[in-house]
């Protein structure tokens, strides 16, 4: 029975490393969106200063650029982020089927073996009354 709670220790360990997983890549793509958020801001307002919404514009600003650009490899960033989610949110539905299977087969070999220890008990029981009818014959 012990190799069997170290494989239950072990099923719970990794669901929780995948689950940790998947909250770290749901808080880089929530970092990532909300960075964005911040750099669309300071986009409008660096070209309202500038009074330049063209990009292409020559006076356009330098910093409204590399914002821009920045902006762009946060977007790209948090849509490779959500290919990876995915990825994890499967291993972590996985972990946890194979948690749940190893936790049934604990849960049926325990019924099992209270059904056997309820029949010995039982079984005891019997030869005890059995004892004592016999005892009582002979008296």
């Amino acid at each position: 029975m012990k190799s069997r709670d170290t494989l239950i220790r072990l099923k719970k360990f990794q669901v929780d490393e995948r689950r940790r997983r998947v909250a770290q890549i749901e808080g880089m793509i929530a970092d990532f969106q909300r960075m964005s958020v911040d750099l669309e801001r300071e986009i409008l307002t660096e070209q309202e200063r500038a009074g330049i919404s063209d990009p292409t514009h020559f006076a356009y600003p330098t910093y409204a650029k590399a914002a821009i650009q920045r902006r762009e490899n946060l977007t790209r960033s948090a849509d490779e982020l959500r290919v990876q989610l995915e990825d994890a949110r499967a291993q972590l539905s996985e972990a946890y089927d194979e948690l749940k299977k190893v936790e049934l087969l604990d849960e049926r070999d325990q019924a099992r073996e209270r059904a056997e220890e309820g029949a010995r008990e039982q079984a005891d029981m019997d030869s005890i009354g059995l004892m004592r009818s016999r005892l009582g014959a002979i008296a």
